[in-house]
């Protein structure tokens, strides 16, 4: 062995087989993370069920409708839907007792009481009757937020229904996870 020999160049050939075997994993990844997304394998997609209330066509059953609806002294013998219209069942919910706040700086004050309407299944008219204290509260805030000028306008009142859905929604969205509320309507307004 003489010094003039050079020492055989391995790292060239290593190199090239790091490379390739980091190619190949990262190939294999990109697959197997592909397939896991479309749901071929792993649990990656799960499609979780919707829970939420569902709209109520005219005509259909409601599973969750409330014990007792659309029955009793004076009550038709079965609800009849119009053919035209909307294609989702209204249904409404009416806070018992009336609303009574002053309103914004003024000495004067607002006496109403209130519905609300739903196209979705009896379940949110059953978080209104479960909520109806928070509701109330969100409901007298709205109200002492108004002025004297809104109250004895058309234009005023139809902003504070539209108002009062959004209160209604957040207090149901916080509780349940889900508002639901479309509109809501006057029963009996009065400015004194």
């Amino acid at each position: 062995m003489g010094a003039a020999e050079a020492p055989p160049k391995k790292s060239k050939g290593l190199m090239i087989k790091l490379l390739a075997g980091a190619t190949l994993i990262g190939a294999g990844g990109g697959v197997a993370y592909g397939l896991m997304l479309q749901g071929v394998i792993g649990s990656a997609a799960e499609v979780k069920e919707d829970k939420n209330p569902k709209f109520v066509r005219k005509g259909e059953a409601d599973p969750y409708a409330p014990v007792g609806e659309g029955h009793g002294e004076g009550a038709a013998a079965q609800d009849v839907d119009g053919e035209g219209g909307e294609p989702y069942r209204t249904s409404y919910y009416s806070f018992n007792d009336e609303f009574t706040s002053n309103l914004r700086e003024s000495g004067h004050f607002v006496q109403l009481s209130l519905a609300a309407s739903t196209n979705y299944d009896g379940r949110v008219l059953l978080w209104l009757k479960k909520h109806e204290l928070a509701i109330r509260s969100a409901i007298l805030i709205v109200l002492a937020d108004t002025s004297e000028e809104e109250a004895y306008s058309v234009v005023g009142k139809e902003k504070l229904q539209k108002r009062l859905t959004d209160a209604i929604n957040k207090v149901l969205v916080t509780n349940e996870g889900f508002g639901g509320v479309k509109a809501v309507y006057f029963k009996s307004f009065i400015v004194q």
